[in-house]
């Protein structure tokens, strides 16, 4: 009867925790900036420097039929090894028609993303890049949403059919996709979501009637939890990156196999945002710095009528996830606007090698669970305490603050400079570690793509 009272508190404790801590669904801000680092020297020297541009209507329109029966393995795939995995409803499976509008509806529904994302031929351009005599594309012709900053600071240029461009820039570009509205709206309870037909049931955690927040569940991956959390909050194990990763990365080996590279590696940037977002400590484990005795102690006042405590660590987690966002964010931008290739963030994400007691390993599906989200989980706790520490009360340890809100322009690099050498160096090297494992899960995922990309130029 004790251990059922506590799961019902630690149930009711983390769907309110939830509905707040996950409304920064983005884990890094921007993630071609890192990408274009991270795959930079492996591209280079690739086969398959230069791709030539294909809309999706033409992939289809040439691969429709054999993309019915590759989408429905994937189907059986995901059944048979994503845990509590919705099952795809059998009326939406991809059925190949020779209208190009209704063959783009009928495959955007079998991958189960928004119909409203944008999806145009487009290339995001590095910080600081030339953009004279270039086809600029308005943000809003590139995401669903309004007000992401990072998304409203980059400039994007149109691409035409047919012309050629680097399958780098293709690869980071689509690499920052996914947060661009794929995963937004697509619940059971989202609105009008209903009319999709997606068959992915009830919003698991975050507050369904906040845009942003509805993605979560497909960018975290909160496998590595105690299984007193796991008993007493079951919802948090319906989180399904591992179902993007291999749809995408399926598509991307199919688009390569049959000569279809823009596609190929388009494919790739989205599996490889997934992959990269488990590298974010936030995404990896609930509330960082968080006990579970203390979990059950907080609601415990809660019952009681001592709500000050749960409303406190729901903002202050919040705000450490954001402000962590944030500097990674400003830093890496300005460093871009610089030229200065030799930036501490830029420089970790280049690294050829992981930390020295995880040698590189060959990409694996499981290595999700058993590789790139655990790393990050065990670095939540000290990567939370460094940020409580290092940077000002006011920001990370004052629940009144609304990192994002309070401050809209908030520029936690600036906040940075204001600060110690040694606060600043202490911040420098735990993201900068972060980043190491961000470079080198890249570059490990992405190298299992290299021979087929060759093989097909």
């Amino acid at each position: 009867m004790k251990t059922s009272r506590h799961s019902l508190i630690l149930s009711n404790l983390l769907a309110a925790m939830l509905s707040i801590v996950a409304l920064p669904a983005a884990a890094w801000s921007n993630h071609a900036l890192g990408t274009w680092q991270a795959l930079s020297g492996t591209l280079a020297s690739d086969k398959t420097a230069d791709v030539r541009v294909e809309s999706l209507a033409s992939f289809l329109h040439t691969e429709g039929r054999a993309l019915e029966s590759l989408l429905q393995q994937e189907e059986q795939w995901a059944r048979a090894n994503v845990p509590e995995y919705p099952q795809r409803p059998d009326n939406i499976a991809y059925r190949s028609t020779p209208d190009a509008t209704q063959n783009t509806k009928k495959f955007i529904a079998a991958l189960r993303i928004n119909p409203h994302a944008k999806l145009p031929l487009y290339l995001q351009l590095q910080p600081g890049a030339d953009a004279r005599d270039k086809r600029l594309l308005p943000w809003s012709e590139v995401t669903m949403l309004q007000h992401s900053m990072s998304v409203i600071n980059a400039q994007f240029i149109r691409l035409q059919e047919n012309e050629t461009v680097a399958a780098l820039d293709v690869v980071a570009s689509a690499s920052d996709e996914p947060d661009y509205g794929l995963d937004l709206g697509l619940w059971n309870n989202n609105p009008n979501a209903q009319t999709l037909g997606y068959g992915f049931g009830k919003q698991p955690f975050g507050n369904p009637a906040l845009e942003y927040s509805t993605q979560a569940p497909f960018h975290m991956g909160f496998f590595h939890e105690s299984p007193i959390v796991y008993q007493a909050a079951g919802f948090l194990r319906r989180t399904y990156p591992e179902y993007r990763i291999h749809l995408y990365q399926t598509l991307s080996r199919h688009a390569f196999s049959t000569g279809h590279a823009y596609w190929g590696w388009r494919f790739a940037g989205w599996a490889l945002h997934y992959v990269q977002d488990l590298t974010q400590p936030y995404h990896t484990t609930v509330l960082p710095g968080v006990s579970v005795p203390r979990m059950l102690w907080i609601n415990a006042l809660d019952l009681m009528g001592f709500h000050d405590s749960k409303r406190d660590v729901i903002m202050l987690v919040s705000n450490r996830h954001a402000a962590l966002e944030n500097y990674q964010y400003r830093r890496m931008r300005a460093a871009y606007l610089r030229k200065d290739h030799e930036d501490a963030l830029l420089r970790a994400i280049q690294a050829t090698t992981t930390m020295p007691a995880s040698p590189a390993q060959p990409y694996s599906p499981s290595q999700v669970r058993q590789r790139i989200s655990l790393q990050s989980h065990a670095a939540a706790n000290d990567t939370d305490a460094m940020l409580e520490h290092v940077l000002p009360a006011k920001y990370i340890s004052d629940p009144h603050y609304i990192l994002g809100e309070t401050e809209p322009d908030l520029d936690m690099l600036t906040v940075l400079a204001s600060l110690t050498p040694e606060q600043q160096t202490r911040m420098t090297n735990t993201v900068a570690d972060l980043m190491k494992n961000f470079g080198a899960h890249s570059r490990t995922f992405m190298q299992a793509m290299l021979p087929l990309s060759s093989a097909q130029k």
